[in-house]
């Protein structure tokens, strides 16, 4: 579809298999780009619940020197909010065990930031997800983590994979949030920003 896409030549800041499934999932063409070693870093001071918007921004600030006059710059970022206490991507196998853990039983929030950046203007939102685990067990998380080493996921856990079937009791909010990109607020925003 290109019937808001004309003018931008739209690229995609992020290697995430789930975010380039959910772009083309909205039938619009753009490339993929990425930067090795983009900072990640936030003030220590920031509410958890702007950690990625921030990010976001942040992304988007490192690619602003490589940008033509016509790209639209998608970058995102998410994270598992449990109880106060982030949990980003795991350190190992054990960590990711670790985390399952602590979701196991319990509600969370998934919070993703997105920016939309040209050369002249920048939108950028966020949206949460509420998501509620059953109780795992130890056998069930030892065979997630095993069979599919979700070490570049937040939480230690892709919604869309086998634990998401078996373990996700409910969600409210966007499931396609809780994959990593709110695709329905994506499409919007790219609709405004034309």
């Amino acid at each position: 579809m290109t019937f808001f896409t004309n003018n931008y030549n739209l690229v995609l800041a992020s290697n995430s298999p789930r975010r380039k499934e959910l772009l083309s999932g909205i039938d619009v063409e753009y490339e993929v780009q990425t930067l090795p070693d983009v900072d990640e870093s936030y003030p220590d001071s920031l509410p958890h619940e702007e950690i990625p918007e921030f990010l976001a921004k942040k992304k988007a600030l490192a690619y602003v020197s490589l940008m033509r006059e016509n790209t639209l710059l998608i970058t995102a970022d998410t994270i598992v909010l449990l109880n106060g206490m982030i949990l980003g991507k795991p350190a190992g196998k054990e960590d990711a065990k670790r985390m399952l853990k602590l979701l196991s039983g319990k509600t969370h929030r998934v919070i993703t930031g997105v920016c939309l950046t040209s050369k002249h203007k920048q939108v950028c939102f966020s949206d949460t997800a509420h998501v509620t685990f059953g109780l795992l067990t130890g056998e069930e998380i030892d065979y997630y983590v095993e069979k599919y080493n979700p070490s570049d996921k937040a939480g230690a856990y892709g919604v869309q994979e086998w634990i998401g079937y078996v373990g996700v009791e409910k969600i409210e909010g966007s499931y396609f949030n809780v994959m990593g990109l709110p695709i329905f607020k994506v499409y919007r925003e790219l609709k405004r920003f034309y």
